[in-house]
C-alpha cells in the first residue's frame, strides 16, 4: 500500500477531450494530464468544469484506468466522484481510492434542493462507511452557484467530528472570498485544508492558511498559478494576482469550459479539442478570436504544449 499524503497547491479540473462522436478521447487526456503534471499542476479530473456530470460512471472508470495504465502519478489527482445517486459516488469513490489518488472531490447530492443538513450528513457518512478504506481522503466541493445545494460550517464541523481522517478539506467555488475565509477562520487550524475555487483568491487563501486552487484556468495557465502559490510571500505577489486575474478575466468572459478548449486547441495547434458535449457548445469564431486576441495582448503563452504530440484515433 502506498505512504498516503495530503495533496496540497494547485490544481485543474481537467478539461475532458472529446471526439467527433462525442466519446472521451483518453489519448488526448493523457497528454493534456501529463503537460499539466509538468507544469506542477496536479489533477482534478471529473470536475466541474470537466464536464463530468456529462459523463457516465463507466467513463469516468475508463478515463482514470487509461491514465493509470499510461503510469500518470495518481498521488497527484484529486478525483471528483460526487453525484446524486449515493450507490455512483461509493463506485467512483471506491475506485479513486483502489487507484491510490490522494483524494476525492465530493459534490452533495444536487438533484434535490432544500435538504437538511441531517440529509447531506447521512449521504457523506454512508459514503465513507461503504467505502470503509482507511485510506480514503474526501474534500467536500462548495459550489452553489451550480449545485445549489451547498455545504455549511456546521456540516462540516459534524463531519470532522464522525470522521476526522477522511474529511480532508474543501473547494470553495462560491465565489465569495468571506465565505472561504469563515471556513479557514473555523476548521484550517485543525488540518482542513480550503482550496479557493479561483485563483483569483489564491493569494488571500495562502494569507489566512489555505492550502492553494482547484481553478478551471489552471487548465491554460497552470505554471504561472504554482509561481504564485510558492512565492505568496514574495515582494511582487500581489502583482502576479494581478497578471493572475488578467488572464481569468479574457478567459472568463464566454462560458467557461468551450473557452477553456479553445484557448488549448489554439496553443496545441489542435483543433480537434474545440468539441464538447451538448448542451454547452463551442465558441463562435468571433468569440474564439476575441479571446485569443485578448491572450495575446498579455503575451501568454503555454510553454511545452505544442511540443507534445497529440494522438489522433
Amino acid at each position: 500500500m502506498k505512504e498516503h499524503k495530503r495533496i496540497k497547491g494547485v490544481l485543474s479540473p481537467v478539461v475532458t477531450p472529446f471526439k467527433a462522436d462525442l466519446s472521451p478521447d483518453p489519448e488526448r487526456f493523457i497528454t493534456q494530464c501529463r503537460w499539466l503534471l509538468a507544469q506542477n499542476c496536479g489533477l482534478a479530473v471529473f470536475g466541474t468544469n470537466s464536464e463530468a456530470n456529462s459523463m457516465s460512471v463507466n467513463e469516468r472508470i475508463a478515463l482514470l484506468d487509461a491514465l493509470l495504465a499510461a503510469d500518470v502519478d495518481s498521488s497527484r489527482m484529486m478525483p471528483g466522484t460526487g453525484c446524486c445517486a449515493l450507490t455512483d459516488s461509493v463506485r467512483l469513490t471506491e475506485h479513486a481510492v483502489k487507484a491510490g489518488c490522494a483524494g476525492v472531490l465530493m459534490l452533495p447530492p444536487f438533484y434535490y434542493k432544500d435538504v437538511s443538513e441531517d440529509g447531506l450528513f447521512r449521504n457523506y457518512a454512508e459514503i465513507i462507511e461503504r467505502v470503509g478504506d482507511a485510506r480514503l481522503r474526501i474534500y467536500l466541493y462548495h459550489i452553489p452557484p451550480v449545485a445549489v445545494v451547498g455545504i455549511t460550517p456546521r456540516l462540516v464541523e459534524r463531519l470532522l467530528k464522525a470522521y476526522p481522517t477522511a474529511i480532508a478539506g474543501m473547494k470553495d467555488s462560491s465565489g465569495d472570498w468571506n465565505n472561504t475565509k469563515t471556513f479557514l477562520d473555523a476548521f484550517a487550524k485543525q488540518g482542513f485544508d480550503v482550496f479557493a475555487g479561483s485563483e483569483s483568491f489564491l493569494l488571500s487563501n495562502m494569507r489566512n492558511g489555505g492550502a492553494g486552487c482547484i481553478s478551471a484556468t489552471a487548465n491554460v495557465n497552470p505554471a504561472a498559478i504554482d509561481k504564485l502559490y510558492r512565492e505568496w510571500k514574495n515582494a511582487d505577489a500581489d502583482a502576479q494576482q494581478e497578471a493572475l486575474n488578467a488572464v481569468r478575466k479574457t478567459v472568463g468572459q464566454y462560458v467557461m469550459i468551450p473557452a477553456l478548449k479553445q484557448v488549448v486547441a489554439h496553443y496545441a495547434k489542435d483543433p480537434e479539442w474545440v468539441t464538447v458535449r451538448p448542451p454547452l457548445v463551442q465558441l463562435t469564431k468571433a468569440q474564439a478570436a476575441t479571446v485569443i486576441e485578448g491572450l495575446e495582448k498579455l503575451n501568454f503563452r503555454m510553454p511545452g504544449l505544442a511540443k507534445i504530440e497529440t494522438v489522433t484515433t
